[in-house]
């Protein structure tokens, strides 16, 4: 072939030039492209996870779903892809009601005190990022029960920016720094955020000084995701955690954010230590909302959607985590404690949320690329309870494994199985499908959030987002957005068009075309 070329140089020539002029088309879009996954094939869906059924969990079948969360985590050496700015303290959480009637989980057993190591974090930044960025808070509880560890990976904020697990890495690429100046560009963002209308209600949230909180202390967090609490008898019901601040919420303004950050890029950090050890020990109250499975479709939207909170659904509380100890080593502790949704004990189960479903595979994934293999043998992560399992070797096994039989069944050296610990059983119809939510419900909660603002708070929200919406250059992608917030609430969308400059007719025709 070499030879070939070499002797028709004017031929080689013109390849070259055919490739150079491919990949510049390419590289300036000028032809749209084939989605394909890691192996050429091409994209079939690339907006919804498979599910078994309409209302069924995702399947582990849905290879690209799958290759794309593992290619995800896998974008960064060491640092923790998302939340890499964190700070944690160990404490315990003390159960003040029986909840024997909804989950056999013994940790919700009336008086039992648990041992707990919560990690608070921001999302977006890298590990130095400032703890004044406007983003949502990681809000994870490690419980060391006397079942096994369990893992409540929240945030600060009830809900999320989008529900099927399928966009995650687009929308974190989405946030993340341009991949050419290394900046974050509000024309990413919003260029994303333009094709997910149910980011609507997400993005009015962030944008709300519930973005900015002050301290770590002074903010609420919630388990974002319905689990599933299963009783003795088998009988599950779908539940949503919160966390409500004993010290009271409170957060910074617009004006208050240059002032905190010029002190110190670690102010909240520096508050949660400092309270702790002084003996001010910050605590929450944690309370519960529960849905029986009949009653999913009672209401307008999914409950099991991430980006709708439960309105109207009683509070249950649950106990209270009281913070007591700063860690010895910010390493060993902080750095290395590894959160994962999967981390689940008897009477707790996940439920069929999409954005749940993902997280499960996608956390524990990137913590064996984060940490290796043994992560979870950290003294950090490892649980209470001794671990009995086949599971060996690996990079830094530290277990102390012994004996010949690392198999199962065995007559040599049984171990059985618990039927108490089964998973419940979940009635399934329907086909396996790639479709969106059948009640997606868009724009509503965003328009009753905004409304529920007080009239200052209203105020900053304008100054927050039109801030960034300024900085928009696509008119497509702008107007479509200023549409989501007007179909959200008319106020809301006006008072964004004037503070950015923009054609109110235009944005008003846009909203009315828009369906919830």
């Amino acid at each position: 072939m070499s030879n070939l070329l070499a002797s028709r140089p004017g031929r080689a020539v013109l390849c070259s030039l055919v490739v150079l002029s491919g990949l510049a088309a390419f590289a300036t879009g000028a032809h749209a492209q084939t989605l394909t996954k890691d192996n050429g094939a091409p994209v079939g869906d690339n907006q919804n996870s498979q599910t078994a059924g309409p209302n069924g969990p995702t399947l582990l079948q849905d290879v690209h779903l799958v290759q794309k969360l593992q290619r995800f985590d896998r974008e960064r050496i060491p640092e923790r892809v998302v939340h890499a700015t964190g700070t944690g303290a160990h404490g315990t959480f003390t159960a003040t009601d029986d909840l024997s009637d909804l989950s056999k989980a013994k940790l919700f057993a009336r008086d039992t005190v648990t041992p707990v190591f919560v990690r608070f974090s921001t999302v977006i930044p890298g590990r130095s990022g400032a703890e004044t960025t406007r983003d949502p808070r990681g809000f994870a509880v490690k419980f060391y029960t006397q079942e096994g560890n369990f893992d409540m990976v929240g945030n600060n904020l009830p809900i999320f920016f989008i529900r099927d697990a399928m966009k995650f890495p687009d929308m974190i690429h989405a946030l993340k720094p341009d991949p050419v100046t290394n900046v974050q560009e509000p024309e990413r963002v919003f260029d994303f955020f333009s094709h997910i209308p149910e980011a609507t209600h997400m993005l009015t949230r962030v944008y709300s000084n519930l973005g900015t909180p002050a301290s770590y202390r002074e903010m609420n967090g919630s388990s974002v995701h319905a689990l599933k609490l299963v009783n003795a008898k088998g009988e599950y019901v779908y539940g949503k955690f919160t966390w409500k601040s004993r010290q009271g919420e409170r957060n910074l303004r617009p004006q208050d954010i240059p002032v905190v950050q010029g002190k110190s890029t670690s102010h909240a950090t520096v508050d949660l230590y400092e309270a702790i050890k002084a003996g001010k020990f910050p605590a929450w109250d944690l309370t519960v909302q529960i849905i029986r499975p009949q009653d999913l479709d009672k209401f307008a939207f999914d409950p099991l959607d991430a980006t709708k909170v439960w309105t109207g659904v009683p509070e249950r509380k649950v106990g209270t985590l009281v913070l007591n100890k700063v860690p010895d080593n910010f390493f060993e502790s902080t750095e290395q404690v590894a959160m994962a949704p999967g981390n689940l004990v008897p009477g707790i189960e996940a439920s069929e949320d999409r954005m749940l479903q993902g997280r499960l595979f996608s956390y524990i994934d990137t913590q064996h690329h984060r940490l290796g293999a043994n992560f979870q043998s950290l003294p950090i992560n490892r649980p209470l309870v001794p671990v009995v399992n086949n599971h060996i070797d690996g990079a830094a096994n530290i277990s102390g494994r012994k004996g010949s039989v690392n198999y199962e069944p065995s007559r040599l050296a049984q171990v059985k199985e618990d039927p108490a610990a089964r998973a419940s059983n979940l009635p399934l119809a329907g086909t396996t499908q790639q479709q969106r939510i059948a009640k997606t419900l868009n724009f509503q909660q965003a328009g009753e959030f905004y409304r529920s603002l007080p009239a200052q708070e209203r105020d900053d929200l304008i100054v927050n987002l039109s801030g960034d919406l300024k900085r928009v250059k696509n008119q497509d992608s702008l107007y479509t957005m200023l549409s989501y917030f007007w179909k959200a609430d008319a106020d809301y969308g006006k008072r964004l068009v004037k503070a950015v400059g923009a054609d109110a007719g235009k944005v008003a025709t846009l909203a009315a075309g828009l369906k919830e």
